[in-house]
C-alpha cells in the first residue's frame, strides 16, 4: 500500500457529475494507491503511521506534531495511478494496483481506519473510482510517501 501524504492548508475534493464535493481545512491529503496482495496489516501500518506522522511545525518551528496534536484534518482521495509503472515506453502500466473491487474495500477500511485514529468529523474522502477534480493547497511544500512493508 502507498500513501502519498501532503501537509496542507486547505484541500477539496468536487465531483460534479455526482454533485459531491468534500473540503478540509489545516492538516493532510492522502492519495491512496493499493496494490495487488495488500492486507488489513498492511493498510493499519499505513493509516496509523499517516496519522501518527509528526510534520507539523512545534513552537520551535521543528516538524515534531501530527495532525492529531495540530487538531488537523484529513481528506483521502483513492489513486491507482500511483501503482503506474513506467519503466517501459511512454505509457504506464497498471498492472501492480490491486483489482477495484479488492482496492475499493480496503480504501473504506482504511477511511474507517482513520477515523477511528482522528474521530469521525475529522476525515473526509472522495468516492471510489470517479473522476475527481483534487485541490491541494500543499503547505510548505511537504511532501511524503508512506509505504507498508516489502512482501517477503
Amino acid at each position: 500500500m502507498r500513501a502519498l501524504v501532503q501537509r496542507v492548508s486547505e484541500g477539496s475534493v468536487e465531483i460534479p457529475s455526482a454533485n459531491f464535493s468534500a473540503s478540509i481545512g489545516k492538516g493532510m491529503v492522502i492519495l491512496l494507491g493499493v496494490k495487488e496482495g495488500d492486507t488489513l496489516d498492511d493498510l493499519n501500518f499505513v493509516a496509523d503511521k499517516c496519522c501518527n506522522l509528526r510534520i507539523f511545525e512545534d513552537e520551535n518551528d521543528k516538524m515534531n506534531r501530527s495532525v492529531k496534536e495540530i487538531d488537523g484534518e484529513i481528506l483521502v482521495i483513492s489513486q491507482f495511478t500511483l501503482y503506474g509503472d513506467t519503466r517501459r515506453g511512454n505509457r504506464p502500466s497498471f498492472t501492480d494496483a490491486a483489482q477495484p473491487e479488492i482496492a475499493e474495500d480496503l480504501y473504506k477500511k482504511f477511511v474507517n481506519r482513520v477515523k477511528e485514529n482522528l474521530g469521525e468529523e475529522k476525515v473526509k474522502c472522495g468516492i471510489f473510482g470517479a473522476m475527481m477534480l483534487v485541490k491541494i493547497f500543499n503547505d510548505g511544500p511537504v511532501t511524503i510517501l508512506v509505504e507498508s512493508k516489502e512482501k517477503e
